[in-house]
């Protein structure tokens, strides 16, 4: 995780707001601070896919690809699903 910069405050409108005070008061948490945690986590997870997809696009490009078919049935296998 990198380290945290010093905060800056933004403005932000939302319509969910009833819903973050809800959320903060069954936490016992600011708003503030659930606000902070939704943004941390969506920049997580979308900086974890763009890097997922940047390897994916080098991994065709050097020619690192498998038939549809097989992936699917590879996926089915782990699963246990009949395919």
């Amino acid at each position: 995780m990198p380290a945290r910069a010093t905060s800056e405050p933004i403005t932000i409108r939302t319509a969910r707001v009833s819903e973050i005070d809800a959320l903060a008061q069954a936490m016992d948490r600011s708003r503030n601070y659930i606000v902070n945690q939704a943004i941390e986590q969506y920049l997580e997870a979308n900086a974890w896919q763009m890097e997922r997809i940047t390897a994916g696009i080098e991994a065709a490009r050097a020619g690192q690809v498998q038939p549809a078919d097989e992936v699917f049935a590879g996926i089915a296998a782990r699963h246990g699903w009949a395919r």
